[in-house]
């Protein structure tokens, strides 16, 4: 039953909760030489591909295919999505989780597909990042590489663990 018969109050696995976190995904994509692509946005920050997940129907790899092909024309399968980690902070109040993926492509041309967002995608290697980056792609850069000695605000970081460490954690 939804109500409680004697309050008319909904149960608490009915009522939404109140708003307080923006989930989001932002992607590395690796190329076959080991560069990263990166965006130049309108405002002047370099940023990972990535955006919110949608609240509705996806997990976070099928939102990592999703904004990948839409910002860069690039395709991949969500199985082809590894997930790294979890990052969290707050701006303004809200509780920002931006979830850290990785996908490795051998060779592709990216697309400026949202022109009012992006001037250009390019393949950088991780060692000669530009400045200033987005603060979400700099958090997740550090968290993949953190011997680059990227700056970026202070985040929470809580690491991914992959299926097969879990499977082998619970053959004991």
């Amino acid at each position: 039953m939804d109500d409680d018969t004697t309050t008319g109050i909904p149960s608490r696995n009915a009522r939404p909760p109140q708003a307080q976190a923006a989930l989001g995904v932002g992607v590395l994509v690796r190329d076959g030489r080991g560069r990263i692509l990166l965006g130049r946005h309108h405002s002047g920050t370099w940023e990972l591909p990535g955006g919110k997940v949608d609240a509705t129907h996806e997990s976070v790899a099928e939102a990592a295919a999703r904004e990948l092909r839409e910002e860069t024309g690039l395709r991949v399968g969500a199985d082809e999505v590894r997930v790294l980690a979890m990052l969290h902070d707050s701006v303004h109040g809200i509780n920002r989780v931006t979830m850290a993926a990785l996908v490795d492509i051998t060779a592709a041309v990216p697309e400026v597909t949202e022109p009012h967002l992006i001037t250009t995608w390019q393949w950088i290697r991780p060692e000669e990042l530009p400045a200033p980056l987005f603060d979400p792609s700099a958090q997740i850069l550090a968290a993949w590489r953190p011997d680059l000695g990227i700056a970026h605000p202070p985040v929470h970081r809580l690491d991914i663990t992959p299926e097969a460490d879990q499977e082998e954690s619970y053959s004991d």
